[in-house]
């Protein structure tokens, strides 16, 4: 996996530069505020480029955050080293996958964003996961993930879609081709990106399949039953309503026992 996103790091952030990174970080930490209103120190899993934790630490929470790729872990360095001195002080990344990495501290508030979580196609890789959180939680800390919410996926079905985004330097067209696999809960999103070099003209093209998880609520359930957890709420993602079928993404709050 860390491959396939070491071949489009460097479009990363173009491709998503219309994601309201501050409005997600503002409803995360509502509920941090809310539930553990002392909270402090933050891990992330799947940091990406560094998006979420560069709003995070803006607003004064210290933020360690672990990632697959080697090539978003460059970028979410620039990204530090751009951001006053104060700021950048209070994130830090590292090489991780979410099943296995172990930082050696505690944490406030675990999160993942991004749908990392549906990134988890298999059971045990959830499993994995929801361990990872709870062995970095204090008693009482949370663990914060939004997913694929299955209802959705199924009534609105995966379609074909195609994005397109410039800058000053580059052209970039991607376009999604999603095969559903009902009987696995999973998605294969096949993408097609094309790549050009303004300067040069050059074409790069890559392509990749992204395989995704969409979870129901009594699984997410299920995945908080551990003696380890206190119990999960499941929300809209943005919302503070239970997902419906409309809402492709769902959200989740685990607390720590």
């Amino acid at each position: 996996m860390s491959r396939v996103f070491d071949a489009y790091a460097r479009y990363y952030d173009l491709l998503y530069r219309d994601k309201d990174y501050a409005g997600e970080v503002e409803y995360v930490a509502s509920h941090i505020r809310a539930h553990a209103p002392k909270a402090r120190r933050i891990l992330e899993l799947g940091c990406g480029t560094g998006a979420h934790a560069e709003h995070l630490a803006r607003m004064g929470y210290t933020v360690h955050g672990v990632d697959l790729s080697q090539t978003m872990l460059a970028r979410a360095a620039a990204r530090k080293a751009a951001l006053p001195p104060d700021t950048a002080a209070r994130f830090s990344f590292g090489l991780g996958d979410v099943r296995t990495v172990r930082t050696g501290d505690n944490y406030d508030a675990v999160i993942s964003l991004f749908h990392v979580v549906s990134y988890q196609t298999a059971d045990s890789d959830l499993a994995a996961t929801f361990e990872t959180a709870a062995l970095h939680l204090r008693a009482g800390g949370l663990f914060l993930f939004d997913f694929w919410h299955g209802p959705a996926v199924l009534a609105q079905q995966p379609e074909v879609r195609t994005k397109r985004l410039e800058d000053e330097d580059i052209k970039v067209t991607r376009t999604a081709h999603p095969a559903l696999h009902a009987d696995q809960h999973v998605v294969d999103v096949n993408y097609h990106v094309r790549i050009e070099i303004k300067a040069t003209g050059r074409i790069e093209e890559v392509r990749e399949t992204h395989r995704m998880r969409y979870l129901f609520v009594p699984e997410v359930a299920r995945l908080a039953e551990s003696a380890r957890w206190a119990g999960v709420e499941t929300f809209a993602w943005l919302g503070y309503q239970p997902p419906g079928a409309g809402d492709w993404s769902g959200f989740a709050r685990a607390t720590r026992r």
